[in-house]
């Protein structure tokens, strides 16, 4: 099993709570109606508290502005997700996600990667 995790920055113009709001209200519903193109095994987003809860723990540590949220896609393996490589169908979901995600997430401050999960407990 491997992740694709993206920390979501949100575009300028949206406060938090209406980046948040787009992202679970009308971004989910669209990776759900994909999912099985892309082979797309679970999709959770975690979203970010108010800064101020967390101000005294990033502190302490001297670190960076919090996200806004940060999603996560398990996908069964590579080899899977070749699967799709050529397919036009899987190449026209891929984009209708890109093209939302234009709409709110500012996607030059938001890095993603692949991971693979070690559970420690």
């Amino acid at each position: 099993m491997i992740k694709l995790t993206f920390a979501l920055v949100r575009r300028s113009d949206f406060t938090r709570e209406a980046f948040q709001t787009y992202w679970f209200e009308n971004h989910a519903p669209l990776v759900a109606s994909v999912r099985q193109i892309l082979r797309i095994r679970r999709y959770v987003q975690l979203h970010s508290f108010d800064p101020a809860i967390s101000a005294d723990i990033r502190n302490s540590r001297n670190g960076p502005e919090q996200y806004d949220g940060v999603a996560q896609l398990w996908f069964d393996s590579f080899e899977d997700m070749a699967v799709n490589a050529g397919n036009p169908e899987a190449a026209a979901a891929a984009r209708l996600l890109l093209e939302d995600e234009r709409k709110f997430i500012d996607l030059e401050k938001s890095p993603l990667w692949w991971g693979e999960e070690k559970v420690i407990f």
